[in-house]
């Protein structure tokens, strides 16, 4: 059972895991293809190319359609996560460079312990609480690194924190769902409903298709195929099997990625002062993550426990066996 439990729980890290790293790329890639699409249609684009392939991988897997039960999460999320944060993260990055969105955008998993202690229930661990006040510290720092310097936008701050506020309302969402509906249901159908929202604004994308680059729409496909369909994909199957406060404190290690991303990439190198935030993003997440141990309570001992550890004992020591009287003295007794 323990083992089970612990494997469980390593699949559960493993894909958040893999969600980190995922939209930690999708700083840069929002950030690239931004200058070439608005906020509503590079929105769009990502999710069409999202939607298509969850949807091939849902009718090869045969899941259908999710129960009743299952569909006001799913449309809520789909709304508020899927449409409204990613056109107010597409048109926050405008403005502020990708670091700052990052540190930004990480209030969203305060809120969502918030809303999680609150509405699902799930309390306020102490550890949890404490893990986020390290790790948002840590965002703090780094954020300020990389952005040291460089005035930010009022209005885009305002919009990363719009960003933020849908995307925590959009998971507090989202988890009633998963007990009724597959990871894959929830994501799917919420991808799809966000799909639906950014319909206005496919006018605007079928004329900047045409004169973007290459690199810009091929961004674009990205971000639909790996940060939102994959990553996504992983987060609501690892949201299914803990709670909203720990998942969302993983996310704090967006920051830390978003700067090697961008010294990988574009060429800037971290200073000491990100990495020292960077680090103290990873800290708080395994401050959050970890479990206290209690002392087991001393186990009540009954009278068939005592009537074993006797025999136990005479079994290790011969000398304390019965031995049972001489046969010829009982007889001279008798």
């Amino acid at each position: 059972m323990a083992a089970g439990k612990g494997r469980a729980e390593a699949t559960a890290l493993a894909a958040a895991g893999v969600t980190v790293v995922l939209w930690a790329s999708a700083f840069v890639s929002i950030r690239s293809a931004g200058a070439h699409y608005a906020p509503g249609a590079l929105a769009l684009g990502r999710l069409g190319a999202g939607a298509l392939v969850l949807c091939a991988v849902l009718l090869i897997r045969r899941e259908g359609l999710p129960p009743k039960a299952a569909w006001p999460g799913i449309a809520a999320s789909g709304v508020l996560w899927f449409g409204g944060y990613m056109v107010a993260l597409n048109w926050g990055e405008r403005l502020v460079d990708a670091g700052t969105a990052a540190m930004v955008v990480n209030i969203g998993p305060i809120l969502m312990a918030v809303l999680g202690g609150w509405l699902l229930k799930e309390g306020f661990p102490s550890r949890l609480l404490a893990g986020m006040a390290v790790s948002f510290a840590g965002a703090v720092v780094v954020g300020l690194s990389v952005s040291e310097g460089d005035g930010s936008s009022p209005l885009g701050v305002a919009l990363c924190v719009l960003a933020a506020v849908t995307y925590a309302l959009g998971v507090v969402c989202q988890k009633p769902a998963l007990r009724h509906a597959s990871p894959l249901q929830v994501t799917t159908f919420g991808c799809l409903i966000g799909f639906v929202a950014c319909l206005p604004f496919s006018g605007q994308l079928v004329s900047q298709v045409a004169d973007a680059p290459l690199s810009a729409t091929l961004n674009t496909v990205y971000l639909g195929v790996f940060p939102t369909a994959l990553a996504f994909s992983t987060w609501a199957y690892a949201l299914s099997r803990t709670t909203a406060g720990r998942m969302g404190s993983t996310t704090y290690v967006v920051p830390f990625l978003v700067v090697l991303m961008s010294w990988l990439f574009l060429d800037e190198v971290p200073g000491q002062l990100a990495l020292a935030g960077g680090l103290l993003c990873l800290a708080g997440v395994a401050v959050s993550r970890s479990r206290s141990r209690k002392p087991r309570p001393p186990q009540p001992v009954t009278a068939a426990g005592a009537a074993t550890a006797t025999s136990a004992a005479q079994q290790s020591d011969p000398a304390a066996q019965p031995t049972s009287p001489d046969p010829q003295a009982r007889r001279t007794a008798t």
